[in-house]
């Protein structure tokens, strides 16, 4: 979906002249499932994302129009409460606003872009965070990029009702090119460093699954990690949060957590020394040794964490039978989505038409493929 075409779409069905924003999709290079326990995460912003095109109307009315699903939808500024659908990102960004006290008027919104949804790139975020930026770009809030992002995330806990980190919301508006984003989840420091791929590509191969009980899973996995900690923190009452906690910490105390307590609470331990470790890793430029961790995260959240799938597995299984592939894990929630993969460049093409062809052959099912780069955050587009 084109820029071209959200304008035009506008035109059509608003008869006005729109501002036009993009907010990029994020991939997470490491890190996953520990935002909301109270980790390090190691996201970017790419170069996929959503157009919104925006214009106030001069009502107290606003009106969205969906592009890819050619659905609309027209609510009084009076009247923000949830629906049923995706409706609800883009309400729940508007009562952030309302609760805020923040203005704002009327105004049409035609959105869509090239982030296919459930693939695990977060395309809700780009949407919650785009039309806050929009907002805030039309009716001069005056916020700035971080308080954003955390309205974008209350945003999401209250109308869609999942209980997501800030770390989708916070690379899509605060993503730099050619750089990642060593975020820390509990006091939202944040520092670039410099993604230097060299004869690597980043390569997102798109299951085409998206299993329901993802959303229900994912609030069920953060109430596990919360119980957890609670035993673990009688055990250990220094400790503040799951950073203070180390792997062998875990397995001290295994007796005194069920079987998959114990096994999520080991995942989080080890997944938040593993992303320390890769920015030592990265900021040194050793891309094959930070691949090796990769392989380590997905095993650690198919076995562990169990937010993976058939699909997903057989993926990472073929990417370790192929030596140009140095690294390869389930990104985002999991339970279908997208594998992310570290693949020489002169050979990503021949290996993955050979991966996705067995998995045709596997699943029946046809695998999209994206190169991917780190990309600018949310911004406002110059129109031709």
């Amino acid at each position: 979906m084109s820029s071209e075409t959200i304008i035009a779409t506008f035109a059509e069905k608003f008869g006005t002249t729109p501002r036009l924003f993009f907010s990029p999709g994020r991939i997470n290079l490491i890190g996953e499932h520990i935002d909301y326990n109270d980790g390090f995460v190691m996201p970017a912003a790419i170069d996929k994302g959503i157009w919104l095109a925006v214009a106030p109307n001069a009502t107290d009315t606003v009106n969205f129009y969906s592009v890819d699903l050619k659905e609309a939808y027209s609510t009084p500024l009076s009247i923000i409460a949830p629906v049923p659908g995706w409706q609800n990102y883009l309400l729940g960004v508007i009562d952030q606003v309302q609760k805020r006290e923040l203005t704002i008027h009327g105004f049409d919104v035609a959105f869509g872009g090239n982030l296919p949804i459930g693939a695990g790139m977060s395309s809700s975020a780009a949407i919650e965070g785009g039309l806050l930026f929009a907002l805030n770009e039309i009716f001069d809030l005056h916020l700035l990029r971080p308080t954003m992002a955390t309205m974008a995330q209350k945003a999401e806990h209250t109308f869609p009702g999942v209980k997501v980190g800030i770390m989708d919301m916070f690379a899509s508006l605060m993503g730099k090119r050619d750089q990642v984003i060593l975020l820390d989840c509990v006091t939202l420091d944040y520092k670039y460093l410099p993604l230097q791929l060299n004869d690597y590509s980043l390569v997102l191969i798109n299951t085409k699954v998206h299993h329901s009980l993802a959303s229900g899973e994912y609030n069920v996995r953060r109430q596990q990690c919360q119980e957890g900690f609670a035993i673990l923190q009688q055990k250990l009452p220094n400790v503040k949060s799951f950073r203070d906690i180390k792997p062998e910490d875990v397995e001290k105390h295994k007796d005194a957590l069920t079987g998959v307590i114990y096994n999520r609470c080991l995942f989080v331990t080890q997944e938040i020394e593993r992303t320390q470790k890769a920015a030592t890793l990265l900021e040194s430029n050793q891309v094959e040794e930070f691949g090796k961790l990769m392989f380590q995260t997905h095993e650690g959240l198919s076995k562990l964490y169990e937010v993976s799938c058939p699909e997903l597995d057989f993926l990472v299984n073929k990417a370790k039978e192929h030596p140009s592939i140095i690294g390869s894990r389930v990104m985002g929630g999991g339970f279908g989505g997208c594998t992310l993969n570290l693949i020489h460049k002169n050979d990503w093409a021949r290996v993955v038409s050979s991966i996705t062809d067995e998995y045709k052959k596997e699943f029946n099912i046809d695998a999209e493929v994206y190169e991917v780069a780190p990309s600018d955050g949310t911004y406002e587009a110059a129109q031709a």
